[in-house]
């Protein structure tokens, strides 16, 4: 055993083949997890200390995926709470409706009817979640990543799950460091701000056209963000990167607000 195969062996723990991208500790694990936790030393003053108490060391290791593990372990909890104080909130307060009405008769209690319609949802994702798990569990991964994990040869291509390539690729975007990872964060957070932006009181986009075009032409620029991700860092990519970052931005602080004033005032000439 040379030293390379030694390092690897001291490295990579055992039985931690998990559902989880870093969790495997393949090559392409290893290098993802290393060039994601290492954002965190973009932060002023407690960056590097930050990073170095995520990975439990001075690098990715042992130490690191115990952490993520802990961290996998709890998310279902965390989320469990989160969606019965959703359906508490919801019993308490209703819900909205497609075309904004404020109502108080003809009302559906949310058992049996919802219960009954998420189940059948439930199922339906179910189905494909199996039938992608157990038929064609190798459809979505990378190949590089059943290599094992080792520090001291890096893949030529560096890409994330497939679910975080379009972030990935806003990341990458922004030459500056600092300013990359606070676009990647802000392409998701910028998420929660969307019922402030939009101050159409009717919600649905099947009432308003401008905003199912506006809705349609960010969909295919978020298609094509996640395609720039699983690319090369090349000059091209990243300057079409920068064009579609600038789209998704625009479409959230532009489009929105400007779309619900148009049609809230010309197209319906509601006063």
């Amino acid at each position: 055993m040379d030293m390379v195969d030694s390092l690897v062996v001291r490295v990579q723990p055992h039985n931690v083949w998990k559902n989880s991208y870093v969790l495997p500790y393949g090559v392409m694990s290893y290098w993802g997890a290393a060039v994601i936790t290492s954002m965190f030393s973009a932060i002023p003053v407690i960056g590097q200390s930050l990073t170095e108490f995520i990975w439990g060391g001075y690098s990715v290791n042992g130490p690191t995926l115990t952490r993520f593990y802990a961290l996998h372990f709890l998310l279902p909890f965390i989320i469990l709470v989160m969606v019965v104080l959703h359906i508490i909130y919801l019993h308490d307060h209703g819900s909205s409706n497609p075309i904004g009405l404020a109502s108080t008769v003809d009302k559906l209690p949310f058992h049996p009817y919802f219960v009954f319609k998420d189940v059948v949802g439930f199922i339906v994702l179910f189905i494909g979640y199996s039938a992608l798990v157990f038929l064609y569990p190798n459809l979505l991964g990378h190949p590089d990543n059943y290599i094992p994990a080792n520090p001291l040869i890096t893949p030529p291509s560096i890409v994330p799950e497939f679910y975080f390539l379009p972030f990935y690729a806003i990341l990458r975007a922004i030459p500056n460091k600092l300013m990359g990872v606070l676009a990647m964060f802000a392409a998701i957070l910028i998420l929660v701000a969307v019922p402030y932006l939009d101050s159409s009181t009717v919600r649905s986009i099947r009432f308003k056209p401008l905003h199912k075009l506006a809705f349609w032409l960010f969909l295919s620029n978020f298609m094509i963000l996640l395609w720039l991700g699983g690319e090369h860092a090349t000059t091209t990519f990243v300057m079409l990167s920068r064009l579609a970052t600038a789209i998704y931005f625009a479409y959230f602080v532009v489009a929105l607000p400007l779309l619900a004033r148009i049609e809230f005032n010309t197209l319906y000439a509601i006063k």
